[in-house]
């Protein structure tokens, strides 16, 4: 499924067992479009970036600004059992059932929508077609005899903002956009019109032996593919939340980088384009959205990172709203405390007073120098 436009006709981004499978030097032929080629894998997320030249136009699909809603209605588009029953696109529905995955694992949410062999890395969208994730699993039966509970539509899908941090960490951006004020939610088949052209067959084959190879199939999503990643993910437009044990003045977003992976303790980097400042941490937990800042991360942190909602503004408060302070604190757990709590909708942390103010109610925001502000 296409989701940024491209002028080169080629991107693809795909899930599942095709990451491994090219990671063992096999092959991937995106139907009607031709053999994908230069992967770049996120392991950990269970990722794949490839290349297709093709010279037909692809068909883009939008990330959703707002965050996901527990319980909303979505459509799962895949390519399920493609060698058993017709090999067109197939759509079904369903619910966002919970906001993680297994063991609380925030890079996920729980979907009711049906999900069978081939599904993997079909678009997740709302019912306006906005993208909300990309499906990846099920609760196996397997597992279910283990626990000894039949569990039904049990299902997951790795979030689109997961997909969208490795998108920027090979330097590709993606579509973002929201629902327009009034406009009509789509019928499901208008939505299968409208998500379907999006949606790609791709035919996995692991390495080819003299006898024959293995072939899987799974669903794709384009994107485009530029640098291969280091030992540091990026991430434009976010700060990594994590302690702080050292700093770096007047430096450049690079020296920031080579800094932090040059020493062993560092897992990952704040940087402030606009003062030249540089933050090394020998931990992350969460990713915060701020304009004002670039972030790096250790790909071995990746699956312990909590994708935040929300999103940072230095020198900015919102006044009122305020239910819970907490004082001698610091901002890291100032954002753990309203993460944890579904009445906070923002916090304030004073720096200077080493307070946190957990906000329950938005107003209208103001300047106010030495207060963070977080808001959902």
């Amino acid at each position: 499924m296409p989701v940024a436009p491209s002028s080169r006709g080629w991107l693809h981004v795909c899930l599942g067992d095709f990451s491994s499978l090219v990671g063992n030097t096999g092959a991937a032929e995106v139907k009607g479009r031709g053999i994908a080629t230069d992967p770049r894998i996120d392991s950990t997320n269970d990722l794949a970036l490839v290349k297709v030249s093709s010279n037909k136009p692809w068909t883009p699909l939008t990330f959703r600004r707002a965050p996901t809603r527990l319980g909303e209605d979505i459509v799962a588009i895949g390519y399920p059992l493609a060698d058993l029953l017709s090999d067109s696109v197939k759509i079904t529905t369903g619910n966002v059932n919970a906001l993680a995955g297994l063991q609380n694992d925030t890079r996920y949410i729980q979907i009711s929508t049906p999900i069978q062999p081939g599904d993997s890395g079909g678009p997740v969208v709302d019912r306006d077609g906005f993208l909300l994730g990309i499906t990846s699993a099920t609760f196996s039966k397997k597992a279910a005899d283990e626990i000894g509970i039949t569990a039904q539509n049990v299902n997951f899908a790795i979030k689109a903002s997961v997909a969208d941090l490795f998108m920027q960490s090979q330097n590709v951006t993606s579509l973002s956009g929201d629902k327009d004020a009034g406009q009509p939610v789509l019928s499901t088949a208008d939505l299968a019109d409208k998500v379907s052209p999006s949606v790609h067959q791709v035919r996995c084959y692991g390495k080819v032996e003299p006898q024959a190879s293995v072939q899987r199939e799974e669903t794709a999503t384009s994107l485009p593919r530029t640098v291969a990643p280091t030992t540091l993910l990026d991430a434009a437009g976010y700060d990594a939340i994590g302690f702080d044990y050292a700093t770096l003045q007047e430096v450049s977003y690079q020296d920031c980088r080579n800094a932090c992976e040059s020493d062993g303790q560092c897992k990952a980097i704040t940087y402030n384009a606009k003062h030249r400042f540089c933050f090394l941490k020998n931990d992350v937990v969460a990713l915060i959205r701020n304009g004002d800042a670039m972030a790096a991360y250790s790909s071995s942190k990746a699956a312990d990172i909590i994708m935040s909602d929300f999103t940072s503004y230095s020198g900015m408060d919102i006044p009122g709203g305020d239910y819970k302070r907490i004082r001698q604190t610091n901002y890291l757990k100032c954002f753990v405390s309203c993460i944890g709590d579904t009445a906070c909708k923002a916090f304030a942390y004073v720096a200077k007073k080493k307070e946190c103010w957990l906000k329950d109610a938005l107003g209208r925001p103001k300047a106010a120098k030495g207060i963070e502000l977080g808001v959902k």
